[in-house]
């Protein structure tokens, strides 16, 4: 199983959105380096949603239910989706300015590729990112 940092704009869609719809399609991703993360991820593997913009912070963790596919949207056939479901809210929500002042995390992509919507979370971050996050 692997872990994953997925970004997303909550004005758009957020922690609250994916909680009332029990699943989504995480789609929007069109840049060749996010694209081939998604490539990468595998159902069962578990994902941090992260929201941007003025909240920039990380804020619960869901699992992927399935491989990746073609976006059914696109006629594009290099363009990925892949669907999740929630799995639980962090009690405190992880900044980024937590992340950024700890110098054991300035090569985590979050902080060096802050363009990049989906990101790899370390093997040996993950348990400090959920015990940050208090769960």
């Amino acid at each position: 199983m692997n872990y994953w940092l997925l970004k997303t704009e909550p004005s758009v869609y957020n922690w609250d959105d994916l909680i009332r719809d029990k699943k989504t399609v995480w789609d929007g991703v069109t840049s060749p380096a996010g694209l081939m993360f998604i490539r990468q991820i595998k159902k069962g593997d578990k994902a941090i949603i992260y929201h941007t913009g003025d909240e920039r912070q990380m804020v619960g963790i869901a699992e992927v239910i399935s491989n990746p596919y073609q976006d059914p949207k696109s006629d594009n056939p290099k363009i990925v989706v892949f669907d999740i479901k929630p799995l639980k809210k962090f009690n405190k929500f992880v900044t980024l300015s937590e992340i950024k002042n700890n110098p054991k995390y300035k090569d985590f992509r979050l902080v060096k590729e802050g363009r990049l919507s989906v990101v790899p979370v370390p093997e040996n971050f993950i348990d400090e990112f959920l015990k940050m996050g208090e769960l």
